[in-house]
């Protein structure tokens, strides 16, 4: 079938931390008609970066964790345990997002990166997409509690040796999507970063 859909209204309904616009919209069925008009909501988030620092050395990687209010609707803490992540600014590309954000959450230096996958966070009702990349980075002195005044950040970021890390994932102690899907892809490809780590990071 030929896939398609009309914006047939778009409003602001709030502008403020963030953007919420109404959508007045329509798209074909899989039955060949279309769908009655109907409306969305959609919350304008921007994009954003993820980077997993892993060191080879230690056989380590690099964890944050910081208050997230999206959480306080349910019963968990909201201090969730997460990878470096920020949002990509106007003008700014992926790479120098994570090395920004690496430096502000985590006084971490990365090195060579590795684009692993781009994501949908929650596309029912959601524009924000997620950038994963794997980056080399010396963990040996990395550690401590980071974050800018001015965003009210309270960061602390922890060296976790990679097989704790599989340990609490599989234990059910990381209960976010990005530090769920970064954990689950070293998982799937830990023999190939251990044994040949140039498949990731090509040596120049």
């Amino acid at each position: 079938m030929s896939q398609n859909w009309k914006i047939l209204n778009k409003e602001a309904v709030f502008n403020g931390y963030f953007q919420v616009y109404k959508y007045r919209l329509q798209h074909t069925r899989y039955d060949g008609g279309l769908t009655p008009a109907f409306d969305r909501e959609v919350f304008e988030r921007g994009h954003a970066v993820v980077v997993i620092p892993y060191d080879h050395a230690l056989d380590s990687t690099l964890l944050i964790e910081q208050f997230r209010p999206g959480v306080l609707g349910s019963d968990e803490s909201p201090w969730l345990t997460e990878f470096i992540a920020g949002i990509i600014d106007p003008g700014e590309t992926e790479e120098a997002v994570a090395h920004r954000e690496a430096s502000e959450e985590a006084n971490c230096t990365l090195k060579n990166l590795h684009h692993i996958t781009r994501y949908f966070v929650s596309p029912g009702c959601m524009t924000e997409t997620m950038s994963l990349y794997l980056a080399e980075a010396d963990l040996s002195q990395a550690g401590g509690v980071f974050g800018l005044e001015e965003e009210a950040e309270n960061i602390r970021a922890t060296v976790v040796p990679l097989q704790e890390a599989f340990a609490r994932l599989e234990r059910g102690e990381i209960n976010n999507a990005m530090a769920l899907i970064g954990l689950q892809w070293l998982q799937l490809n830990y023999q190939t970063l251990r044994d040949s780590p140039g498949v990731f990071f090509p040596q120049t």
